[in-house]
């Protein structure tokens, strides 16, 4: 039974981090983003 919940936090951890993974990967992404289009208006306007 020990070794049961043992195995079950493991997967519960591993899919929780992968998932906050992906979450901060898209963020970065969509920052990014903001960021290249802020430059694009910018380098317009001049």
């Amino acid at each position: 039974m020990t070794r049961l919940i043992a195995l079950l936090l493991f997967v519960f951890t591993g899919t929780a981090t992968l998932s906050a993974c992906n979450t901060v990967s898209g963020a970065g992404q969509d920052i990014s983003k903001g960021g290249q289009a802020i430059s694009d208006t910018a380098e317009k306007a001049k």
